[in-house]
């Protein structure tokens, strides 16, 4: 009976330290398997851009000899939008002709110079297109707009809601003959470092 109780506890022991090794077996073949980490790079670009906009791209008069108010039939709103690269200190907008003696032409010899035709910006006074600007003919524009450029606009906007007048009450411009006048009036817009 002893040896039978010993041969017990030995199958026992046996029986234990069996299924300790087969516990132990389970957890070393239940632990993760990683590969190795591959990269990828990522490259993201986002482009500098200036971009003008307008509500309209024609505006009409009814001129009257002589007269100094000569409004054009609508408003056009600019709407300058830009997203600039570090090193641009501002954006301008100018509004310009390609001629300051002749603005609007009959085709015939009668012109109407840009110093009549007067441009007023976010119901600001009227004032004529005769600065030179970075744009066009010298004394044939008008500066609408400097934007400083900081930090926190880098990438912003701004809009020009201009309304139009020619005043023929100056010079020769009451001697003007009937006829139709046309004329193209640029509006621009430039990023400086």
């Amino acid at each position: 009976m002893g040896g039978n109780l010993k041969s017990r506890a030995n199958h026992k022991l046996s029986l234990a330290i069996l299924a300790s090794i087969v516990l132990l077996a389970s957890f070393a073949s239940a632990q993760s398997l990683n590969s190795g980490a591959q990269p990828i790079a990522l490259n993201a670009q986002l482009a500098e851009s200036l971009t003008v906009s307008l509500s309209a791209n024609a505006v009409n008069f009814t001129l009257a000899a002589g007269s100094a108010s000569n409004s054009g039939s609508t408003n056009v709103t600019a709407t300058t939008a830009w997203v600039l690269k570090p090193g641009r200190t501002q954006v301008t907008v100018d509004a310009y002709f390609a001629s300051a003696a002749a603005a609007l032409t009959d085709g015939a010899g009668n012109n109407i110079p840009s110093s009549a035709f007067k441009i007023s910006d976010n119901g600001g006074a009227s004032s004529p297109l005769v600065n030179t600007v970075a744009f066009g003919a010298a004394n044939a524009g008008l500066r609408l707009a400097t934007v400083a450029i900081t930090g926190a606009n880098k990438n912003s906007n701004r809009t020009d809601n201009m309304a139009f007048n020619i005043d023929l009450s100056g010079g020769t411009l009451p001697q003007l003959p009937a006829a139709t006048y046309t004329g193209t009036l640029n509006i621009q817009a430039q990023a400086t470092p």
